[in-house]
């Protein structure tokens, strides 16, 4: 299980190193193929520039704590708390599921795995993940953690963020080369 001090850098640092990594939530786990950085200072995009309540909850929280918000009233968003030298967040946007499949595609309403958890929401409504699980500690229970793979080949590519408008241009979205269970393609400038 990955520990608290894992989550004691930066956000960058740890959003590269989750790719690889296996989610486990319950009876169901997934890869993480992408992710987003967050930081907390100097990110337009963060909640943290205009909510005062996320600052709080970095204040509230330890590193490793589950930020999990409603997204415009349609998707619940699963974050995790990087507090170190720079506070942020790191968003889970896609995993490739291991484990709990046939509960994960009755909670979807589908059967093609590949789109099962490729997408924020995706990924929430397929491990049921809701507002319940804000603020819950993801380094202590083995049933709602991050475990490192010792077989992990990780070859990452990094890319902007998604469906953001302030601070575009920053290749903070890191997803696991031509994996078939990310969100979007990646758009790499030219």
């Amino acid at each position: 299980m990955i520990r608290r001090k894992f989550f004691e850098r930066d956000p960058l640092t740890c959003a590269r190193e989750l790719i690889g990594t296996e989610l486990i939530w319950g009876n169901c786990a997934g890869i993480v193929v992408e992710v987003e950085a967050y930081a907390a200072i100097g990110d337009e995009a963060a909640h943290t520039f205009t909510r005062p309540s996320a600052r709080e909850f970095i204040e509230r929280n330890q590193a490793g704590a589950a930020y999990v918000y409603f997204n415009y009233g349609v998707h619940w968003m699963l974050n995790v708390l990087v507090k170190g030298k720079e506070n942020g967040f790191v968003l889970f946007r896609a995993l490739e599921p291991t484990r709990g499949i046939e509960r994960m595609k009755k909670r979807r309403g589908l059967d093609d795995v590949r789109q099962l958890c490729s997408g924020p929401g995706k990924l929430t409504q397929a491990l049921a993940i809701t507002g319940k699980h804000h603020e819950m500690d993801l380094c202590s229970d083995p049933r709602r953690c991050f475990v490192r793979r010792s077989n992990a080949i990780v070859d990452l590519v990094a890319d902007r963020r998604i469906g953001i408008t302030r601070s575009a241009d920053l290749h903070w979205r890191f997803t696991l080369r031509d994996s078939p269970f990310i969100s979007r393609r990646v758009k790499l400038d030219t």
